[in-house]
């Protein structure tokens, strides 16, 4: 595979590190690469959850689940569900409006969008070019699908473009609808996932700022794991799939947690040994709110104390590509971030695919 183009004059840190141990899924062999990519920074950040808050005990009143069971394996009380009106276009537009409010930047000035999700308004034309028309941004915008390690993916991506001088404002949005694909028959899965958009504007910034350390990886061994088989070319949508509920998404929850938690550590540790930094060094820790359990064990794993790990899934359950950059608005609003912190986060879900970054704001 060949390395990447980098322009010294402007990312004056872009180096490969392998020097971590390999990913197994028992299929595949996977050596992730560790890099670095400075001259990055967030100029705003904005987030948004649908008004429908749907707590346990309404879904013990509607669909029998049990409220006790819920919060005991997942830390989660409530979540948010898209309104019928609302598509996953609507969640992140509303995120991004305000983020670039947050910034004070125009639509205009918008060189680029990135928009990560895995329920799009429809499978063409992309979330993005609706977003963009919406939103009226003069710029290309496209949608990646990296699931829930997605918003890390876009942001990479976005600041590839800041880093070598090609865009001097990148809008980077992560939001799913899970309300619109998970199966109300499922009580091991139903109950995990909410509805909700995050987004992050881009820009240059000094030679210190951006990402110290960063780590994108996939094992596609494991795709078996968290799926939804029917929609796409392989199964085209019947009368047949949707009895089935080959629409709905499966998963095989015991073997994503014990992946998760492992993901979560160890590419943690490979970004914070690349940028020679500590645990002690981090501001905040900010993973992809998938359970609680998942958060508790790698956090322990890994020496992070409790009151530098945020977590908001107890309100808003796993938002998929809107976790991380909901979650980072919440911090960086509420003032709790300053110049020259440094912040990880990660994500993770199926594909598998994991991203994990750590960032010197």
């Amino acid at each position: 595979m060949s390395e990447p183009f980098v322009n010294t004059a402007v990312s004056p840190a872009t180096h490969e590190d392998r020097r971590v141990l390999p990913i197994s899924n028992g299929q595949a062999h996977i050596i992730p690469r560790t890099r670095t990519l400075t001259g990055v920074q967030v100029l705003g950040t904005g987030s948004y959850v649908p008004e429908k808050v749907v707590s346990n005990l309404d879904l013990q009143d509607s669909l029998g689940f049990d409220p006790e069971w819920i919060v005991n394996r997942t830390g989660i009380h409530e979540r948010r569900f898209a309104l019928p009106h609302q598509a996953t276009s609507d969640l992140c537009i509303q995120a991004a409006s305000r983020c670039l409010k947050a910034a004070d930047c125009r639509p205009a000035d918008v060189d680029m969008l990135v928009l990560a999700t895995f329920t799009p308004d429809m499978a063409f034309p992309s979330t993005a070019n609706l977003v963009q028309d919406r939103l009226k941004l003069n710029c290309p915008g496209f949608d990646i699908q990296a699931a829930c390690a997605g918003f890390v993916f876009a942001l990479v991506i976005g600041s590839q473009f800041i880093g070598t001088g090609n865009c001097k404002r990148v809008l980077v949005v992560g939001g799913d609808c899970n309300s619109r694909v998970i199966n109300p028959g499922d009580q091991k899965s139903f109950p995990l996932f909410g509805d909700g958009a995050g987004a992050v504007l881009l820009g240059p910034g000094t030679a210190e700022q951006g990402m110290l350390a960063y780590q994108l990886g996939s094992d596609g061994s494991g795709s078996d794991l968290l799926t939804r088989p029917a929609g796409g070319s392989r199964i085209p949508p019947t009368c047949e799939t949707v009895e089935q509920g080959l629409h709905y998404l499966t998963m095989d929850g015991r073997a994503i947690f014990k992946w998760a938690v492992r993901i979560l550590a160890d590419s943690t540790l490979a970004v914070l040994g690349h940028a020679g930094s500590t645990v002690q060094d981090v501001r905040w820790f900010i993973p992809h709110q998938a359970n609680v359990r998942i958060i508790h064990a790698a956090s322990d794993v890994l020496g992070f104390p409790r009151d530098a790990v945020f977590k908001n899934l107890e309100r808003y359950g796993n938002t998929s590509a809107g976790s991380v950059p909901i979650a980072l608005d919440e911090v960086h609003a509420s003032g709790a971030i300053s110049r020259g912190d440094q912040v990880l986060f990660s994500g993770f879900g199926s594909g598998l695919n994991w991203g994990t970054v750590l960032w010197n704001w």
